[in-house]
């Protein structure tokens, strides 16, 4: 494996000299079907796709005069809510502007509410993605070793918590590509090597933006994307995601790109635990 991690080490830093690479999210927030605002098509935030349960496109009041439409006899508003920034003075240091932020809401309604308007959004229906044999028997044995849990919940959060040596993945079918979905599992378990009872990495003063965690993330996502490429699954988007992410660190970092080579070092010992070279 360590040839990987050089090419791998060498094919970061290649991005990098390309300048900033924008890191994406590699699920949805809520897997196939979600509420999405009819204007922009996007999903709307997790908190308010609790709030309105039901998926499909949401239209204000406005947009459904504009489009010609009517709201159905008896259909009740539903609200969503947002942040709005306010800038007042600072009381305690005049001449000081300050944000605080505000909750707001506006009212909308679902499309099956309202007549004269046709859905606006049309999307194939996902293909369900076929687990990979290879990367779950990696992921089972290391497991099975280590006694780390393994949880999927649908949601917007992918995370390993040291306390309960768990690591929480979204559904496998919020994720649009398999490479991501497994690149996103290893970076988790990568995590979960550190913990105390194995290579004793993760520290207590590590918090999110010091110099611990961010060289913690780098390790990760390094290992994550060693262990892609060695389960023959990395794709040119994956990897191009892996980098942008690398670098979103980095910058915290103040773009020291010797630490790829240092954390490069850490990744491999992760990823031979894992693999149980």
């Amino acid at each position: 494996m360590k040839d990987i991690y050089q090419a791998i080490t060498d094919r970061i830093t290649a991005q990098l000299e390309q300048g900033v690479i924008p890191w994406r999210k590699p699920w949805i927030v809520s897997g196939k079907a979600c509420a999405i605002s009819r204007s922009t098509g996007k999903p709307y935030s997790l908190l308010n796709q609790l709030i309105l349960g039901k998926p499909g496109e949401y239209v204000t009041f406005a947009q459904i005069k504009q489009e010609g439409g009517r709201i159905k006899r008896g259909a009740k508003a539903q609200f969503i809510v947002f942040w709005k920034w306010i800038e007042q003075e600072d009381k305690d240091n005049p001449g000081e502007i300050k944000k605080i932020p505000f909750l707001r809401y506006f009212n909308v309604f679902h499309l099956d509410d309202c007549e004269g308007l046709q859905p606006k959004h049309k999307t194939a229906a996902a293909q369900p993605l076929e687990p990979d044999a290879a990367a779950d028997a990696i992921i089972a044995d290391y497991l099975t070793r280590s006694g780390v849990k393994l949880e999927h919940l649908p949601g917007d959060r992918a995370f390993y918590r040291p306390s309960t040596d768990t690591v929480v993945l979204p559904e496998m079918e919020q994720f649009a590509e398999l490479a991501e979905y497994y690149s996103t599992a290893f970076h988790e378990l990568t995590h979960s090597t550190g913990h105390a009872s194995r290579l004793n990495r993760l520290t207590a003063t590590a918090h999110f933006g010091n110099e611990e965690y961010s060289k913690e993330e780098l390790i990760a996502e390094i290992g994550a994307a060693a262990l892609v490429n060695h389960a023959g699954l990395e794709t040119s988007s994956s990897f191009r995601n892996s980098a942008a992410y690398v670098q979103s660190w980095l910058k915290a970092l103040q773009n020291d790109k010797r630490l790829i080579v240092s954390a490069a070092g850490q990744a491999e010992k992760a990823c031979s635990l894992i693999l149980n070279n």
